[in-house]
């Protein structure tokens, strides 16, 4: 990519205008009042943090766990903690975009974790919309129920 000249020509702001553009390293010659050679700075524009996509998971492959939960969730509880059933935000970004009250959460038990662990099934509207995640919100799988 061949950057336009007037960037080129202003200085520290334009190294970094091109570094943004182009996703290299920022240059730029700092004026001294010595007669030392003029000390170059440099910067790493690092891209944005890596969002996991949702991916999809067979039912048969989920732990049992998470048939259990799936199960609770079908007959409408009881549920073991009191955050399940909550809504879910979708802070993290990482689901499809929607109004606010359409997922909500539910733990997937960790044997031997002396907490809710880090699985969940989170569920949308839809009918069997339900995603379910192993590390707490990173990545988010799709259940296929056709296998």
């Amino acid at each position: 990519m061949k950057i336009p000249p007037r960037i080129t020509r202003l200085g520290a702001v334009g190294a970094l205008a091109s570094a943004l553009l182009v996703g290299g390293p920022a240059i730029a010659a700092t004026p001294t009042t010595t007669a030392a050679a003029p000390v170059a700075h440099t910067a790493t524009v690092r891209p944005a943090a890596h969002i996991n996509a949702v991916g999809d998971i067979c039912y048969s492959k989920l732990p049992s766990q998470a048939h259990d939960t799936l199960g609770l969730i079908a007959k409408g509880g009881p549920f073991p903690y009191p955050k399940d059933g909550t809504v879910f935000s979708n802070r993290e970004g990482i689901l499809p975009k929607q109004q606010s009250g359409y997922y909500h959460e539910y733990t997937v038990k960790t044997p031997g974790s002396p907490d809710r662990g880090a699985r969940r099934i989170v569920t949308g509207e839809k009918k069997n919309e339900d995603y379910y995640t192993a590390d707490h919100y990173k990545s988010f799988d799709l259940v296929d129920r056709s296998c």
